[in-house]
Parts: C-alpha cells; structure tokens; sequence
C-alpha cells in the first residue's frame, strides 16, 4: 500500500496533468501483456504493422513480467500538458550513474534478472540510456503520434473536464472516490491499495503537489515504484471504449425524426464532454462534417462549448439533456 499524506495546502495544490510520455511508456504492456487492457487492443492491432517494423527488443525488455516499467520513462509532468519531446529531454537528462538503480528496482524486486539486453548494455550507461530514448522516440513518432495520439489526447482532455467539475461541485473526497476503487480518503490520508506486499511506503505531500494523470494502460491506480519520486498517481481514463473505432451511438427513433441521424447521434455522444476530433473518430466521419452539426447544435441550444487548452469541447445542455432523455454524467 501507498500513502499520500495531505494537508490542506496540499490539496489546493493537487492538479491534472496529461503525460504523452508515460502514455508511449506504459503501452509497450501492449505488446508484452496482450489482452490486460482490452479497451485498447482493437486501436493497437492497427498499429501492429508499424510496430513490426521496429527493432522493438530493447523497448520490450524494459517491461517487467509483472507490467512495472522504471520510473525514469514516466516523470511527472511539469505542466498540465507537456509535449513528447520536452518529456524525452527529461528521460535523457537521466545522470547515466542512475540508470541501474533504477532498472534494478524495476526488475529485482520480483526476483527477475535484468533482461540480457540492459545487463549488457549497463558496461556504458549513458549509451544505454541514449539508444534507451533513441528506441522510444521512434516507436513515438512511428507508431502512436500519426493516429493513435490525436485520438488519445481527446479522450484525456474529456477526462480532464469531467474531473475537474466533479472536483468543482462534490468536493476532494468524491473525486479520490471516483478516481478508482483503490483509492482511499482517510483523514488526510490518500491509499491506494495494491497485492505486491513489497509495494511500500508513506509520502507526505509537504507542499510539492500531488499531480494526478490519466492513462490507457492501468487497470486500477498506480504511482511511481520509488517514493523517493515527486508525488503522482495515475489513474485509469474514462471513454476508453471509444478507442475501438466508429461505433454509431444508439438513438430513439423519434430523436432521429426530430434531428436527422447525424446530429442525434452527436447528441448520444456528448453525455460527456469531447473534441470535433474525438468525434468524429467516434463516428467515423470527418471533423469537418461534425463541426457543421455542432454548430446546428450549439445554435438551437442543445449543446454547449468551452475551450480546454487547445480544443474546444462540446457538451449537451439540460435542453439537451432532457431532449435526448438521458441525463448528463457528473
């Protein structure tokens, strides 16, 4: 078990971040747990060709039979929305004297060797740490920014929006609560609970925030292996289902009359805040398309929008709401 110890400083000051970095990371458990995360596995057998094509074996020996991967491929955002290569500059940054502490806390913990592959390379750290980022930095540009990211970065925004109004209207204590059932809220303390009994430690806050991130790739909460590490938590991602491909949303028939199918189907869809881009996945239509009915939308007053860093995100109204007869989640 981990725990946080907040005081109330340290919860005006817990704050959300999205991490492409950790995302490229932690999805290489794709490929070396096939069928843990089942919500992405329809995304990423699409993007199996181009994984084919890597020299994939040093990415996949950093992955621990138990999914752990070292901390040093997952910092801690430095800004709500850090880009890719402002966080691999903080992986290369690394001092190499650090690099086999950090495999060594990932893989002997468990009684694993280090993979033959990181054994060897650790006679030149600072190679192996460089060839480390070089593997990451393809397998980024290569695989996940050309699709898979847009995609992922819509949903994380949605996420974000959704945590921060049930921060606004219930308070800290509901959002832990609706984090994830690992979490824990006790008098000041935050738990997560976990089964690996050498998976340790008590962290108190004392004013470095708490920053906490959604991801594709948990099934519960998680946080660094180390706590010597500044404190964050990740947490599994809400709207992940729509990661799968176009999946046209079930509509009442009379909606569809009233409206026409492509705009009952917006309708459907933004019970929970989301992007032209993520709809238009969603739908398998262009953004172009979308953005046309949303703006319908938007004008009649079924639909509301605001902007979250560099998107614009659409939500129904309680016109909308009530029209559609299903009530907004909160």
């Amino acid at each position: 078990m981990h725990r946080f110890k907040l005081g109330l400083a340290d919860l005006a000051t817990t704050w959300f971040a999205c991490s492409p970095i950790q995302e490229a990371a932690l999805s290489l458990r794709m490929w070396t747990h096939p069928g843990f995360y089942a919500l992405q596995s329809a995304a990423f057998e699409r993007l199996r060709p181009a994984f084919e094509r890597l020299d994939s074996s040093l990415l996949l020996s950093l992955v621990a039979d138990n999914r752990w991967v070292p901390d040093f491929l997952t910092p801690r955002p430095a800004t709500p929305w850090p880009d890719f290569r402002t966080e691999l500059g903080t992986v290369r940054a690394l001092p190499p004297e650090q690099l086999r502490p950090e495999l060594e806390q990932t893989f002997l913990p468990h009684h694993q060797p280090l993979p033959a592959v990181l054994a060897a390379g650790l006679a030149d750290p600072a190679r192996l740490l460089a060839r480390i980022a070089d593997a990451l930095e393809e397998y980024w540009e290569r695989c996940l920014a050309p699709a898979w990211w847009p995609q992922a970065r819509a949903v994380l925004e949605a996420d974000l929006v959704y945590r921060s109004r049930v921060l606004t209207r219930q308070g800290a204590a509901a959002l832990f609560a609706d984090l994830d059932h690992r979490l824990r809220w006790t008098d000041g303390v935050l738990s997560i609970d976990r089964r690996w009994k050498d998976w340790d430690g008590e962290i108190t806050v004392d004013g470095r925030g708490l920053v906490l991130v959604p991801t594709f790739f948990a099934r519960g909460a998680i946080t660094m292996i180390s706590n010597d590490r500044p404190p964050q938590i990740s947490y599994p991602a809400r709207g992940q289902a729509g990661m799968a491909g176009p999946r046209p949303p079930a509509t009442p028939r009379a909606l569809e009359q009233l409206l026409g199918a492509p705009k009952a189907r917006l309708l459907a869809l933004l019970a929970e805040p989301a992007s032209t881009t993520d709809l238009a996945y969603r739908l398998g239509v262009t953004p172009g398309a979308v953005s046309q009915h949303l703006a319908v939308l938007h004008a009649t007053g079924l639909v509301t929008r605001a902007r979250h860093g560099r998107s614009v995100l659409y939500s129904r109204s309680a016109l909308g709401d009530e029209l559609s007869g299903s009530p907004r989640r909160s």
